[in-house]
């Protein structure tokens, strides 16, 4: 009897190590998602950003231009 009762203990504890690492693995796997979207959306801004960068300069010279034009 009182083995039966060691091995249930037993039988829970290591059910609820199992469980416990499943969920560990699955938060590193989903920062692991998070830091590889982070670095791809990182690209994505950069080239935004030139892109930006390039229409602002544009749109200033234009103003520049039309100063100077007196318009």
């Amino acid at each position: 009897m009182q083995d039966q009762r060691i091995e249930k203990i037993a039988a829970v504890a290591v059910n609820m190590t199992k469980v416990l690492v499943i969920i560990f693995l699955g938060f590193v796997e989903v920062f692991k998602i998070g830091k590889l979207l982070r670095e791809k959306l990182d690209a994505e801004f950069e080239v935004s950003r030139k892109w930006a960068s390039q229409a602002y300069s544009i749109l200033k010279k234009r103003q520049a231009e039309r100063k100077a034009a007196g318009v």
